[in-house]
């Protein structure tokens, strides 16, 4: 059993930062890929940032250039760098890791998500 906490979501302004983590415990053996998703008001969940275990980031297209992805394997967190906020932004944050426990046992967990406000 694998379980994510995310954090850091907060109220900010407009052209704010925030820097979102996501802790990943229980049995690990490797993180091979975390996801960071938002999802919105009346909106579908969507894939913001990845970054695999050999640190290989991706991009939404509309939060290139502003949000950076990062890993510290050592505390098994991921961060998500978000910097120029707009009220687009607006959603709660969701991480989502996958990888293998003990033994090889696959995993893919999700946290509980945390809420980000960008206010004009």
């Amino acid at each position: 059993q694998v379980q994510l906490v995310e954090s850091g979501g907060s109220l900010v302004q407009a052209g704010g930062s925030l820097r979102l983590s996501c802790a990943a415990s229980g049995s690990i053996l490797i993180i091979n890929r975390v996801g960071w998703y938002r999802q919105a008001p009346g909106k579908q969940r969507e894939l913001v940032a990845h970054i695999t275990v050999d640190s290989r980031t991706d991009y939404v297209d509309s939060v290139k250039g502003r949000f950076t992805v990062s890993r510290d394997n050592a505390k098994n967190t991921v961060y998500l760098q978000m910097n120029s906020l707009k009220p687009d932004d607006t959603a709660v944050y969701y991480c989502n890791a996958n990888g293998l426990g003990p033994f090889g046992s696959p995993f893919d967990s999700w946290g509980q998500g945390t809420q980000v406000t960008v206010s004009t």
